[in-house]
């Protein structure tokens, strides 16, 4: 029982922590920019994964890696870092942090519509499903906040769609392990979206405000991640996503709670709707024979799956860890997600 626990828990606050991220900013918001805030939320993410990558002696420099690495962290910096965060301040500042909290789950529909029509991942009836299902609820939403309701729903749409493509971007890149994209990420969006912010605003807020936005996001990004990483290797990446998903719900409960917003029929309705979808999209069991072509790459990994059976010196095979790592020519049949080893074609919809 032991062993289960602990990873169960850490899902849990990981998702409590996460959906806590939007009714502090909302408070955040009423004595700093927006710009400015994104930037100090992100290098306090650097600051909160800095102890896991010390920890693991895994301080990896990225311009030392390939061009590809490379290209995809910039993607992921741009996007998911700079512009993300930003969009998604500027839309929590004309709407509630309860309807926004929900309005998160648009980074779902975003990440599963990008990976079909982009990234050529494979989408189920059950997907598909749940993605309108979310799509649907994030609209009621937005009539139930009246005027500022579009406007305000546009601004998360396109800051969950920059997160849609972060996600790609993060899931390709097998030089880095997600800690140490979380630090690099931080470091170098935090950085600009500062520099960017003080510049059009002309200050950084008062030193209280700031040493505040740092806490929130060393606790609520980087605290989070880590212990998101320690579910996902005791649950699986599957499991671990679904305790992750409940992060908006906290989002929600935590603005009534502490901002003291009211909870309306149109939330409630949302996030049932909500809720059902994502149920849906996790009952799915997709398996089929698929062929894996000999590859030689580096990437975080446990050897408690199927393909990942190398012999190691000296390593803790129980612990996730990252090096250069061979995997030959097979064809097998397992359940499984269109993660970094998964991204083969479908001849119809299993």
């Amino acid at each position: 029982m032991q062993i289960t626990l602990m990873p169960l828990i850490a899902g849990l606050v990981s998702a409590v922590l996460f959906g806590a991220a939007t009714p502090a900013s909302k408070a955040l918001l009423a004595g700093i920019d927006a710009q400015v805030l994104a930037g100090l939320l992100y290098l306090g993410a650097a600051l909160g994964v800095l102890p896991l990558v010390v920890r693991k002696k895994a301080l990896v420099q990225p311009w030392h890696a390939d061009r590809r690495t490379l290209i995809l962290l910039m993607g992921a910096i741009v996007l998911g870092g700079v512009l993300g965060p930003f969009l998604l301040l500027l839309g929590l500042e004309i709407a509630t942090s309860g309807s926004v909290s929900l309005w998160l789950n648009l980074e779902f529909v975003a990440t599963v519509l990008l990976g079909h029509f982009v990234f050529h991942e494979h989408l189920t009836a059950r997907g598909w499903f749940a993605a309108g299902g979310t799509l649907i609820a994030a609209m009621l939403l937005a009539w139930g906040e009246g005027t500022t309701g579009i406007l305000s729903v546009s601004l998360v749409a396109f800051a969950c769609l920059c997160w849609g493509f972060d996600n790609h971007f993060t899931a390709l890149i097998d030089g880095l392990t997600p800690s140490q994209v979380t630090l690099w990420k931080g470091l170098a969006a935090g950085l600009v979206n500062l520099a960017l912010g003080a510049t059009r605003s002309g200050e950084i807020g008062h030193v209280t405000t700031i040493c505040a936005a740092l806490i929130v996001g060393a606790v609520c990004y980087g605290v989070s991640v880590t212990l998101y990483i320690t579910s996902a290797q005791g649950l699986g990446a599957s499991r671990s996503q679904m305790l992750f998903s409940s992060a908006p719900f906290f989002g929600l409960l935590l603005s009534v709670v502490f901002l003291k917003e009211g909870f309306t029929e149109v939330q409630g309705l949302s996030a049932g709707i909500t809720a059902a979808s994502l149920i849906i999209l996790f009952s799915e069991r997709h398996s089929h024979v698929h062929s894996h072509d000999s590859a030689y790459h580096i990437h975080g990994h446990l050897h408690s799956d199927v393909h990942h059976d190398h012999e190691h010196d000296a390593i803790p095979l129980k612990e996730s860890h990252s090096h250069w790592h061979k995997h030959e020519d097979t064809d097998h049949e397992h359940k499984h997600w269109p993660d970094l080893h998964h991204r083969h074609n479908h001849t119809n919809d299993e």
